[in-house]
């Protein structure tokens, strides 16, 4: 079964680097500037300088030469993620495409296997998720994710699996993705308590609260109460809430402290904020910390005033 990782960041890069422990893997970029870089260093300098790509690595800027493979990773920005299905859905069709991005398109508000099923209906959705860093991946430091899709993928697990990454089958891809989606939008709320300096007790505080407010979501959309609580919920929103290699927590560490964040860097859990919000009134979910972080991420409340919001909310039971 080979394999092509459509999308060059960090972890399309960090997947391609363990994946090729199983068998040869491409590794698709749209920048053909980079991918000519990237063939006569075998480094991924622009996103994952650190790791180098072992040489049954094929690095290609031909849409159809890495869309020859039958499981195609789909490592891109979720925002990117619908024109890409879209624009190449007859080439992608019968194919298994497995989305490793995380977050809720803003035009659909679709999670990425809904996109992939509204794009390329043929095609096999699922979704690679879970607590991982790209540079944790690719050192092969031990890392476990959740690979949900509604389908048999004992085989597709077989395949993804590694010496040191640890593959869980799910049949909840609903559940798995918005666990990934949700608990970015958290993380940047428990980096402006950080940045803010309120201190690590109001931080486990917001993450408690932050999961309440990701399991009433999920769970008014049908997801299951176990995916949340599983590593594309619990563990993921642990994993990024308490380090600074997450860009969301870095994001709104910066918010917090009042300082300017690097432009150029995607922080999905904006996008994220901004759709959950919609989503969440339409829904009639009370969703107070998402609600805060769209407000802020947007400059429309301060971060004082957004404290204050939500620490004067009525008392109530757990």
């Amino acid at each position: 079964m080979t394999v092509a990782v459509l999308g060059a960041g960090a972890f399309g890069t960090a997947l391609a680097v363990t994946l090729a422990q199983n068998g040869p893997v491409t590794l698709w970029a749209r920048d053909a500037a980079h991918v000519a870089e990237m063939q006569a260093s075998r480094r991924n300098d622009r996103r994952l300088p650190m790791a180098e790509l072992p040489e049954n690595v094929s690095v290609t800027a031909e849409i159809e030469a890495a869309t020859q493979a039958p499981v195609l990773l789909l490592a891109m920005p979720m925002q990117q993620m619908g024109g890409f299905l879209t624009a190449h859905a007859a080439r992608l069709a019968g194919k298994t495409l497995v989305a490793c991005s995380k977050g809720i398109d803003l035009t659909t508000g679709r999670g990425p296997t809904g996109l992939i099923a509204a794009a390329c209906p043929d095609a096999t959705a699922a979704i690679l998720t879970g607590p991982s860093f790209a540079a944790d991946i690719a050192r092969g430091l031990p890392t476990a994710l959740t690979l949900a899709c509604t389908e048999d993928c004992e085989a597709l697990q077989a395949r993804l699996s590694t010496p040191t990454l640890r593959l869980y089958r799910s049949t909840d891809p609903l559940g798995a993705e918005l666990g990934g989606a949700l608990k970015n939008v958290i993380a940047i709320a428990a980096g402006v308590v950080i940045g803010a300096g309120l201190g690590d007790s109001a931080r486990a505080a917001l993450m408690t609260r932050g999961f309440a407010e990701m399991s009433r979501l999920a769970l008014r959309l049908g997801a299951r109460a176990e995916t949340l609580a599983g590593l594309s919920g619990f563990g993921d929103l642990v994993l990024t809430c308490t380090s600074a290699q997450s860009r969301n927590f870095r994001f709104g560490q910066a918010l917090g402290a009042g300082e300017e964040f690097d432009p150029t860097t995607t922080v999905e859990g904006v996008a994220t904020a901004k759709a959950v919000s919609v989503l969440a009134q339409k829904r009639g979910v009370e969703m107070p910390i998402a609600t805060m972080v769209a407000a802020l991420s947007e400059h429309r409340i301060t971060v004082s005033d957004a404290a204050q919001a939500l620490l004067s909310r009525p008392l109530k039971e757990e």
